[in-house]
Protein backbone atom coordinates (compact mmCIF):
# COMPACT_ATOMS: atom_id res chain seq x y z
CA UNK A 1 0.00 0.00 0.00
CA UNK A 2 1.24 3.35 -0.68
CA UNK A 3 2.47 5.88 1.97
CA UNK A 4 -0.07 8.68 1.48
CA UNK A 5 -2.68 5.83 1.68
CA UNK A 6 -1.56 4.56 5.13
CA UNK A 7 -1.16 8.36 6.22
CA UNK A 8 -4.22 9.01 5.15
CA UNK A 9 -6.09 6.14 7.13
CA UNK A 10 -4.52 7.51 10.36
CA UNK A 11 -5.19 10.76 9.56
CA UNK A 12 -8.68 9.95 9.39
CA UNK A 13 -8.69 8.21 12.80
CA UNK A 14 -7.46 11.74 14.26
CA UNK A 15 -10.04 13.86 12.74
CA UNK A 16 -12.80 11.85 14.22
CA UNK A 17 -13.41 10.67 10.51
CA UNK A 18 -13.37 7.16 10.78
CA UNK A 19 -14.88 5.46 13.09
CA UNK A 20 -15.65 1.47 14.21
CA UNK A 21 -18.36 0.44 16.33
CA UNK A 22 -22.41 0.05 15.73
CA UNK A 23 -23.77 3.03 13.05
CA UNK A 24 -27.00 2.87 10.49
CA UNK A 25 -26.40 4.95 7.25
CA UNK A 26 -28.67 6.83 5.36
CA UNK A 27 -30.00 4.05 3.70
CA UNK A 28 -30.75 2.27 7.11
CA UNK A 29 -27.99 -0.29 7.13
CA UNK A 30 -26.26 -1.49 10.06
CA UNK A 31 -22.71 -1.17 9.87
CA UNK A 32 -19.65 -1.36 12.08
CA UNK A 33 -17.95 1.10 10.56
CA UNK A 34 -18.81 4.95 9.33
CA UNK A 35 -16.88 7.73 7.52
CA UNK A 36 -18.12 11.27 8.67
CA UNK A 37 -16.46 14.21 6.19
CA UNK A 38 -18.03 16.69 7.66
CA UNK A 39 -16.08 16.26 11.08
CA UNK A 40 -13.40 17.64 9.05
CA UNK A 41 -13.31 21.35 10.97
CA UNK A 42 -10.14 23.12 11.27
CA UNK A 43 -7.32 24.89 8.77
CA UNK A 44 -4.71 22.43 9.73
CA UNK A 45 -7.15 19.52 8.54
CA UNK A 46 -8.37 20.84 5.98
CA UNK A 47 -4.59 22.02 4.59
CA UNK A 48 -3.50 18.21 5.05
CA UNK A 49 -6.61 16.59 3.12
CA UNK A 50 -6.13 18.87 0.01
CA UNK A 51 -2.62 17.28 0.36
CA UNK A 52 -3.54 13.85 0.52
CA UNK A 53 -6.18 14.63 -2.70
CA UNK A 54 -3.05 15.79 -4.20
CA UNK A 55 -0.89 12.87 -3.81
CA UNK A 56 -4.11 10.55 -5.29
CA UNK A 57 -4.07 13.00 -8.03
CA UNK A 58 -0.47 12.45 -9.04
CA UNK A 59 -0.01 8.65 -8.32
CA UNK A 60 -2.98 8.27 -10.37
CA UNK A 61 -1.87 10.43 -13.44
CA UNK A 62 1.49 10.14 -12.41
CA UNK A 63 1.63 14.12 -13.60
CA UNK A 64 -0.90 16.48 -13.33
CA UNK A 65 -0.88 17.89 -16.56
CA UNK A 66 -2.17 15.45 -18.88
CA UNK A 67 -5.30 14.44 -17.36
CA UNK A 68 -7.47 17.40 -16.40
CA UNK A 69 -7.45 21.14 -16.93
CA UNK A 70 -9.44 21.95 -13.96
CA UNK A 71 -10.88 21.11 -11.11
CA UNK A 72 -14.20 21.50 -10.40
CA UNK A 73 -16.29 21.22 -6.52
CA UNK A 74 -19.80 20.47 -6.58
CA UNK A 75 -21.76 22.93 -4.28
CA UNK A 76 -20.83 22.74 -1.09
CA UNK A 77 -18.59 19.74 0.27
CA UNK A 78 -16.58 20.17 -2.54
CA UNK A 79 -15.98 23.83 -2.46
CA UNK A 80 -13.48 23.48 0.15
CA UNK A 81 -11.70 20.73 -1.01
CA UNK A 82 -11.39 21.93 -4.86
CA UNK A 83 -9.70 24.52 -2.75
CA UNK A 84 -7.29 23.01 -0.58
CA UNK A 85 -6.57 20.50 -3.30
CA UNK A 86 -5.54 23.20 -6.07
CA UNK A 87 -3.04 24.89 -3.16
CA UNK A 88 -1.75 21.91 -2.96
CA UNK A 89 -1.10 20.74 -5.83
CA UNK A 90 0.89 24.03 -6.33
CA UNK A 91 2.33 23.96 -3.15
CA UNK A 92 3.63 20.31 -3.08
CA UNK A 93 4.19 19.63 -6.88
CA UNK A 94 3.92 22.91 -8.77
CA UNK A 95 1.21 22.63 -10.59
CA UNK A 96 -0.82 25.73 -10.84
CA UNK A 97 -3.88 24.44 -11.64
CA UNK A 98 -7.64 26.54 -12.12
CA UNK A 99 -10.61 25.55 -10.26
CA UNK A 100 -14.29 26.48 -10.18
CA UNK A 101 -17.51 25.82 -8.35
CA UNK A 102 -21.34 26.05 -8.83
CA UNK A 103 -23.76 28.53 -7.04
CA UNK A 104 -26.90 26.42 -6.22
CA UNK A 105 -29.10 29.26 -7.34
CA UNK A 106 -28.18 31.48 -10.81
CA UNK A 107 -26.91 34.88 -10.13
CA UNK A 108 -28.58 37.13 -12.04
CA UNK A 109 -26.99 40.40 -11.76
CA UNK A 110 -22.97 41.55 -11.75
CA UNK A 111 -21.50 39.12 -13.91
CA UNK A 112 -23.94 36.45 -13.47
CA UNK A 113 -23.78 33.19 -14.56
CA UNK A 114 -23.78 29.65 -12.30
CA UNK A 115 -20.25 28.85 -12.29
CA UNK A 116 -17.43 30.37 -10.13
CA UNK A 117 -13.50 30.68 -10.58
CA UNK A 118 -12.21 28.88 -13.47
CA UNK A 119 -14.82 29.81 -16.20
CA UNK A 120 -14.70 26.14 -18.42
CA UNK A 121 -13.80 26.23 -22.38
CA UNK A 122 -14.54 23.94 -25.00
CA UNK A 123 -11.72 21.24 -25.36
CA UNK A 124 -10.94 21.59 -21.29
CA UNK A 125 -10.97 18.43 -18.99
CA UNK A 126 -12.71 18.68 -16.03
CA UNK A 127 -11.67 17.04 -13.16
CA UNK A 128 -14.80 16.19 -10.01
CA UNK A 129 -13.38 16.44 -6.52
CA UNK A 130 -16.07 15.46 -4.16
CA UNK A 131 -15.74 13.44 -0.60
CA UNK A 132 -17.55 10.44 -1.28
CA UNK A 133 -20.27 9.44 -3.55
CA UNK A 134 -23.47 7.52 -2.88
CA UNK A 135 -26.12 7.84 -5.27
CA UNK A 136 -24.24 9.70 -7.68
CA UNK A 137 -26.47 12.43 -7.52
CA UNK A 138 -24.03 15.02 -7.38
CA UNK A 139 -22.16 13.80 -10.57
CA UNK A 140 -25.71 14.03 -12.13
CA UNK A 141 -26.25 18.00 -11.02
CA UNK A 142 -22.49 18.60 -11.72
CA UNK A 143 -22.36 17.08 -15.58
CA UNK A 144 -24.98 19.41 -16.88
CA UNK A 145 -23.50 22.53 -15.79
CA UNK A 146 -19.85 21.93 -16.72
CA UNK A 147 -21.33 20.40 -20.18
CA UNK A 148 -22.92 24.25 -20.28
CA UNK A 149 -19.78 25.71 -20.62
CA UNK A 150 -18.94 24.49 -24.21
CA UNK A 151 -17.44 20.79 -25.36
CA UNK A 152 -15.94 19.57 -22.21
CA UNK A 153 -14.84 16.21 -21.20
CA UNK A 154 -15.47 14.66 -17.34
CA UNK A 155 -14.11 11.82 -17.40
CA UNK A 156 -12.45 11.34 -13.64
CA UNK A 157 -13.78 12.30 -10.27
CA UNK A 158 -12.27 11.92 -6.94
CA UNK A 159 -13.28 10.98 -3.48
CA UNK A 160 -12.11 10.41 -0.43
CA UNK A 161 -13.51 6.82 0.58
CA UNK A 162 -14.61 4.52 -1.78
CA UNK A 163 -17.03 2.22 0.53
CA UNK A 164 -17.72 -0.01 -2.63
CA UNK A 165 -21.61 -0.70 -1.34
CA UNK A 166 -24.54 -1.60 -3.88
CA UNK A 167 -27.42 0.91 -4.19
CA UNK A 168 -30.49 -0.50 -5.71
CA UNK A 169 -29.45 -1.76 -9.69
CA UNK A 170 -26.74 -4.21 -7.49
CA UNK A 171 -23.95 -2.29 -8.53
CA UNK A 172 -22.04 0.13 -6.70
CA UNK A 173 -22.10 3.89 -7.25
CA UNK A 174 -18.54 4.02 -8.79
CA UNK A 175 -19.73 1.75 -11.60
CA UNK A 176 -23.23 3.53 -11.65
CA UNK A 177 -20.90 6.86 -12.58
CA UNK A 178 -18.71 4.98 -15.00
CA UNK A 179 -21.66 3.28 -16.74
CA UNK A 180 -24.25 6.29 -17.20
CA UNK A 181 -21.55 9.12 -17.34
CA UNK A 182 -18.30 7.61 -18.97
CA UNK A 183 -16.75 8.49 -15.62
CA UNK A 184 -13.61 6.65 -14.12
CA UNK A 185 -13.65 7.18 -9.68
CA UNK A 186 -10.83 7.39 -7.95
CA UNK A 187 -10.33 7.41 -4.44
CA UNK A 188 -7.68 8.02 -2.00
CA UNK A 189 -8.46 4.84 -0.32
CA UNK A 190 -11.72 2.00 0.09
CA UNK A 191 -13.24 -0.21 2.44
CA UNK A 192 -10.07 -2.98 1.65
CA UNK A 193 -7.32 -0.16 1.89
CA UNK A 194 -8.55 0.37 5.51
CA UNK A 195 -9.55 -2.96 6.75
CA UNK A 196 -5.66 -3.83 5.50
CA UNK A 197 -4.13 -1.24 7.00
CA UNK A 198 -5.88 -1.55 10.48
CA UNK A 199 -6.31 -5.07 11.41
CA UNK A 200 -4.29 -6.27 14.86
CA UNK A 201 -2.41 -2.75 14.34
CA UNK A 202 -2.67 -0.84 17.76
CA UNK A 203 -3.36 2.57 16.95
CA UNK A 204 -2.65 4.99 20.47
CA UNK A 205 -2.80 1.30 22.42
CA UNK A 206 -5.51 0.02 21.00
CA UNK A 207 -6.71 -2.24 18.25
CA UNK A 208 -9.44 -0.92 16.34
CA UNK A 209 -9.39 -3.39 13.84
CA UNK A 210 -8.96 -6.98 15.99
CA UNK A 211 -10.46 -10.57 14.93
CA UNK A 212 -14.08 -9.77 16.00
CA UNK A 213 -14.22 -6.40 14.12
CA UNK A 214 -12.40 -7.72 11.28
CA UNK A 215 -15.62 -10.95 10.90
CA UNK A 216 -18.20 -8.21 11.29
CA UNK A 217 -16.66 -6.36 8.47
CA UNK A 218 -15.99 -9.00 6.15
CA UNK A 219 -19.67 -9.91 7.24
CA UNK A 220 -20.69 -6.46 5.95
CA UNK A 221 -18.68 -6.35 2.64
CA UNK A 222 -20.05 -9.90 1.66
CA UNK A 223 -23.84 -9.22 1.67
CA UNK A 224 -23.78 -5.54 0.69
CA UNK A 225 -20.07 -4.65 -1.41
CA UNK A 226 -18.87 -5.36 -4.57
CA UNK A 227 -15.07 -6.03 -4.42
Amino acid sequence: MKDYKQNFIMFMLECGVLKFGDFTTKSGRKTPYFVNTGNYKSGAQVSKLGEFYADAIVAHFGDVGPGFDFLYGPAYKGIPLAVSTAISLHTKYGADIPYAFNRKEVKDHGEGGTIIGHTPKSGEKALIIEDVITAGTSVRESVPIIKSYGDITVNHMIISVDRKEKGQAGITASQEVKGEFGIDVISIVSIVDILEELYNKEVDGIVLVDDKMKERINAYMEEYCML
